[in-house]
C-alpha cells in the first residue's frame, strides 16, 4: 500500500514538467553561456587544484568541492546506476550523460549564485544556497519560495540522499560480502557520523577532503580492470547504450524489458540523485569556499558534475553491461559486486569498502546541507537538536526496504529541485553579467 502511493505520488513528482525544466534549464544555460562546460572545463579543472582561496569563507575550494563530492559520490554512482538499468536498461546510462552534460551548466550557475549572494550567521560561519539567492536575489516577496526549498532541503537530508538510502547500502553490503549483522552496521555508522559532524563544516571537510580523492581512485582502478578484463565487449555496450536510449529494451534473462521513456526517466532521476545538478544542495557548499569571485568557484563547482558523473557513473554503466550482470537475477549493490566478482578476486570486498566510503562521506555532506537548510529556518539555536535528530534517524535506514527507499528520495528530491530550478531561471542574467565579469578579469592578467 504504501509502495503504491510513493509511487504514485515519485511518477506526478518526476513527469515531464519537471524533467523537461531540470534538462531545460541546463540547456538555457549551456546557450547562454556559450558551451561554458566544453570550453572552460579545462580551466575549470585547473582552478580544483590552483585556485588561490582568497576572499571570506569557512574553507578553500577544494575544500568545498570535495564536502560537495562527498555529499554527491555515494549510492547513487554504484546502486542508482544498478537500479537506473535493471529499470530502464542500458539507454538510461545515455540518459545519465546528457543529464550531467547540461546538468554542468546548471551547477556553474548555482555554485556563482552560492558565493554572490552568501551571508554569515550569528556563530560566524557561511550561510549560503538557494534559500539565500532566493531571498536577496529575487527579494522578500519570494521568501515563502525560499522556505519551501529549506523545508525540502531537510527532508531530504532526513529522509532521502541524506541518511536512509545510504545506510541501507552500507548494511546490505556489509552483510552479503562481510557477514556482519545490520544492526552492528547501523550502530557502527551512527556512532561514526556523530563523531565527525558534531564538530561541523571544518571538520566534515578535512574528512571529505582525506577520503574522497582516495575512495575515488580505488573505485576508477577497480572498476578499470573489469572494463580491460572485457575490453572486446565495450564496443557493444555502448552500441546498446545509444541503442536502448531511443528504442524500447526487449525482455531477456532477468530483465523485465523497457520502453525509452523508462529510460530517460530513470536516467535522468538516477543522474540528478547521483551528480545533485539542480536539485540546489552543491550550492550550499560552495558558499562556504574562499574565493572573491563568484564565477571562480561556480567553475570548481562545475568539474563535480563531471567527476561524478561522466567518470564515476560511466564506469559503473559499463561495467554493469560488459559483464552482463545488468540482465541477471541481481539488483541494488548486489548487482555492481556481481560486475565485480567477475573479474577481480575480492571484487565483494572492494566494492564493499568503496560503498562504505561513499555513503558514508554522503551522510555527511548532507548533515552539513540539512544543517545550513535548518539555520535557515530556525537561526543557530536548532543546530543541535537537528544534529540529534539526524543521527538518531541514521540506523532506521537499515532496515527500510530498498524500493520504499528509492521512491521517497525521489519524491523529496524532485521537492528540492522546484524551488531552486525556478531561482536559477530568473537569476539566468545574474548569472551571465557576473560571468562575463570574470573573463574580463582573466584577460587582464
Amino acid at each position: 500500500m504504501v509502495e503504491q502511493w510513493l509511487d504514485s505520488i515519485g511518477k506526478i513528482v518526476w513527469g515531464p514538467p519537471l524533467l523537461i525544466l531540470l534538462v531545460g534549464t541546463g540547456i538555457l544555460f549551456t546557450l547562454r553561456l556559450g558551451l561554458l562546460q566544453l570550453f572552460r572545463l579545462p580551466l575549470a579543472l585547473k582552478l580544483v587544484f590552483k585556485a588561490k582561496n582568497e576572499g571570506e569563507g569557512d574553507v578553500s575550494s577544494f575544500g568545498a568541492l570535495a564536502t560537495a563530492l562527498a555529499a554527491t559520490i555515494g549510492t547513487g554512482n554504484i546502486v542508482g546506476v544498478a537500479t537506473a538499468i535493471k529499470v530502464g536498461g542500458p539507454g538510461a546510462l545515455f540518459w545519465m550523460w546528457m543529464a550531467a552534460f547540461f546538468g554542468m551548466a546548471t551547477k556553474y550557475a548555482e555554485g556563482l549564485l552560492a558565493v554572490k549572494y552568501r551571508s554569515i550567521d550569528d556563530n560566524g560561519q557561511v550561510l549560503g544556497g538557494p534559500m539565500y539567492y532566493i531571498e536577496k536575489g529575487l527579494g522578500k516577496k519570494f521568501k515563502p519560495l525560499a522556505v519551501f526549498f529549506a523545508v525540502s532541503g531537510v527532508l531530504v537530508a532526513l529522509f532521502g540522499i541524506g541518511t536512509f538510502p545510504q545506510i541501507n547500502a552500507i548494511a546490505s553490503s556489509t552483510q552479503v560480502s562481510l557477514g556482519i549483522p545490520v544492526v552492528i552496521t547501523a550502530a557502527v555508522v551512527t556512532v561514526l557520523t556523530a563523531l565527525v559532524t558534531i564538530g561541523g563544516i571544518q571538520n566534515i571537510s578535512r574528512t571529505a577532503t582525506t577520503i574522497v580523492p582516495t575512495m575515488a581512485i580505488v573505485y576508477f582502478v577497480a572498476s578499470c580492470i573489469v572494463l580491460i578484463a572485457y575490453a572486446d565487449r565495450i564496443p557493444q555496450a555502448i552500441s546498446l547504450v545509444f541503442h536502448g536510449a531511443f528504442n524500447a529494451t526487449a525482455a531477456g534473462g532477468g530483465f523485465l524489458g523497457a520502453t525509452v521513456m523508462m529510460a530517460i526517466q530513470n536516467g535522468i532521476a538516477r543522474g540528478v540523485f547521483s551528480n545533485e545538478s539542480g536539485l540546489g544542495s552543491t550550492p550550499i557548499a560552495a558558499a562556504a569556499a574562499k574565493t572573491k569571485w563568484p564565477a571562480e568557484q561556480g567553475l570548481v563547482s562545475m568539474t563535480g558534475t563531471f567527476f561524478d558523473t561522466i567518470i564515476v557513473c560511466s564506469l559503473t554503466g559499463l561495467t554493469l553491461i560488459v559483464t552482463g550482470v545488468w540482465n541477471g537475477s541481481t539488483e541494488g549493490a548486489a548487482m555492481t559486486q556481481a560486475a565485480f566478482d567477475a573479474v577481480l578476486p575480492f571484487g565483494s570486498v572492494i566494492l564493499t569498502v568503496c560503498l562504505i566510503l561513499f555513503a558514508f562521506t554522503t551522510i555527511l555532506g548532507w548533515n552539513y546541507y540539512g544543517e545550513r537548510c535548518i539555520v535557515y529556518l530556525f537561526g543557530v539555536k536548532a543546530i543541535l537538536p537537528y544534529r540529534i535528530v539526524f543521527i538518531c534517524i541514521i540506523g532506521m535506514g537499515a532496515f527500510i526496504k530498498l524500493d520504499v527507499i528509492w521512491k521517497l528520495s525521489d519524491i523529496v528530491n524532485g521537492l528540492m529541485a522546484l524551488p531552486n530550478l525556478v531561482a536559477l531561471l530568473a537569476l539566468s542574467g545574474v548569472v551571465v553579467s557576473e560571468t562575463k565579469l570574470y573573463w574580463e578579469h582573466l584577460s587582464k592578467k
